[in-house]
């Protein structure tokens, strides 16, 4: 089993993109199984083919802390047709990168700190000077959550126009990463959210319940889909727009079985 994930996500990736890079080179593994399954283990819950335990790349069982979590993993195993095709299986895939690179406080809090780098250039703090409707659009997307971070966590941060930095103060970024989970699961879920909308602050929002899945998804996208109304959408967008949304969902599906107050 090693080869075929080492081909996706490597030892500790857990950026989509990468995935679907990798997952371009070499020919894909043929169905080796006839059936999957799950076990309860003291652990959590294993992922079983032929009644044999389900490795990650670093051979470490694959067993998940919910059912839920499980039950999607079975499901994804179960679809594979001929061959196996890890793309079509974003839930697995990121049970692999948490099993092999978070599995110590030390891993997790690096996680974490990878997470807030994006406290200093969030994707909601810098805005277009116009038109005057995109602009409008920004606002109504992006400061609801905003007002969110100061309000609920204290975390006042500065809005700038353009795409030249703007230094955010120490104290606001220190708040808002006091809001992030320690649990290895939810932090790598976290993590995939931040990284697929340039914005950590919209993956807290989701985490503390204050947006849903789908007002994330459409927060992120206000200035591509502003140029997708003017320009049309471009195939190469699309198709990589919609390779994210995959491992979104499954990133919101884990967040959602592990944190329950997560949107």
């Amino acid at each position: 089993m090693r080869e075929l994930f080492d081909e996706v996500y490597g030892q500790a990736q857990l950026d989509p993109q990468e995935a679907v890079r990798r997952s371009t080179r070499g020919p894909q593994r043929k169905r080796f199984y006839k059936t999957v399954g799950l076990s309860e283990t003291p652990d959590g819950y294993a992922i079983m083919l032929d009644d044999k335990t389900v490795r990650t790349p670093s051979r470490h069982p694959l067993v998940v802390p919910t059912s839920a979590i499980a039950e999607v993993m079975v499901a994804e195993w179960d679809e594979q047709q001929d061959v196996i095709d890890p793309t079509s299986m974003p839930v697995t895939r990121l049970a692999n990168s948490v099993i092999d690179a978070i599995r110590d406080e030390a891993q997790t809090q690096a996680v974490a700190d990878d997470i807030t780098k994006y406290f200093s250039t969030d994707l909601l703090f810098y805005r277009a000077g116009y038109p005057e409707a995109l602009s409008a659009r920004e606002a109504a997307a992006w400061d609801p959550v905003l007002f969110w971070a100061a309000d609920d966590l204290g975390a006042h941060f500065i809005l700038a126009e353009g795409i030249v930095h703007v230094s955010q103060p120490e104290r606001a970024i220190a708040s808002a990463r006091a809001a992030l989970p320690s649990d290895p699961w939810a932090i790598a879920a976290l993590h995939l959210v931040t990284t697929i909308t340039g914005s950590a602050l919209l993956a807290l929002a989701l985490l503390h319940g204050h947006l849903n899945a789908d007002q994330v998804w459409t927060a992120a996208f206000v200035d591509e889909d502003w140029n997708i109304e003017k320009w049309g959408l471009d195939e190469e967008v699309a198709a990589r727009r919609a390779a994210r949304q995959v491992d979104f969902k499954a990133a919101v599906l884990v967040l959602k079985a592990v944190a329950p107050s997560a949107g």
